[in-house]
């Protein structure tokens, strides 16, 4: 018995110790966090932002860099939410945090028609009251709990459902130029999210707004993902690694690459070009 627990103490400290590192790799390349920012922790209650919360708080002790985390839940009002559940546990914890108390499942219910999955809206309503709570409070950066699985799901809808070839960037500064978004689970699996969660004992509250809607896109996505990582193991991290590995002029976005002036590089190429024979030629 001794050494069953054992095994899983060692388990459960490598799983943490990947978290932190994938965390902290993900923090320092796309340059996230900054001495003196002040972190907006973005806490639903799910398993991701509990995980999010949890490795940042450690990285904050051992940072080289000095920074402030302050945790924020929105309360959509929607029925039945365990409006103690939060508090308690940051309370317990002894971190900073907010309630912001906005009443969009109202407004959600309202404007989606019947049958029509909820979470395009009440997504832009949620990120609006968020973002613009962060200004209010002077918070420097806005970390969201999206993972690595999050990230290939977006891409995919986007791609079979929007027509453009976009996910969720690690780091994004938003369209009115105010808030510069973060997602440090951007390199973590979500099995290791969820493994970590269930370890951890987290107080999850669960989505009744849209967990239980039928026919979401997004749960096709992942269930497809899931197929293929099943049968190829590894493909989901392949695919990753292709997110941050973009070739443009292997793309088709004339915008992004130039094609119409190929003919001009082409030229400047040949008349700076150092042709081999010639030089060969002379000094014979």
């Amino acid at each position: 018995m001794q050494a069953s627990t054992d095994t899983q103490k060692q388990e459960f400290n490598k799983l943490q110790k990947r978290l932190r590192r994938q965390v902290g790799n993900a923090i320092i390349d796309y340059g996230m966090i900054h001495e003196g920012d002040k972190v907006m922790v973005c806490l639903s209650g799910g398993k991701d932002s509990y995980t999010m919360l949890e490795i940042l708080l450690n990285l904050q002790r051992n940072a080289p860099v000095n920074f402030e985390l302050v945790a924020v839940n929105l309360d959509q009002k929607q029925p039945g939410f365990p409006e103690h559940v939060l508090p308690e546990y940051l309370d317990a914890k002894g971190v900073a945090y907010h309630i912001l108390e906005r009443d969009t499942y109202s407004v959600v219910k309202e404007k989606t028609p019947e049958g029509k999955t909820t979470c395009s809206l009440c997504s832009r309503l949620r990120r609006g009251s968020l973002y613009g709570y962060a200004e209010e409070i002077g918070a420097t950066k806005v970390a969201l709990g999206h993972h690595r699985e999050d990230i290939l799901e977006t891409l995919f809808l986007n791609m079979f459902f929007g027509g453009s070839l976009k996910a969720m960037p690690p780091k994004l500064l938003a369209d009115d130029g105010k808030n510069i978004v973060i997602r440090p689970l951007a390199y973590c699996r979500e099995a290791d999210i969820a493994e970590f969660s269930r370890r951890m004992e987290f107080p999850i509250i669960p989505c009744n707004l849209c967990g239980s809607q039928p026919n979401m896109q997004r749960q096709n996505v992942k269930a497809m993902l899931a197929e293929w990582e099943a049968k190829h193991p590894g493909r989901l991290e392949t695919m990753f690694k292709a997110v941050t590995n973009v070739a443009p002029s292997q793309l088709a976005d004339r915008e992004l690459f130039d094609f119409e002036g190929l003919e001009a590089k082409q030229r400047q190429m040949r008349e700076t070009r150092i042709d081999t024979f010639d030089l060969l030629a002379r000094e014979a």
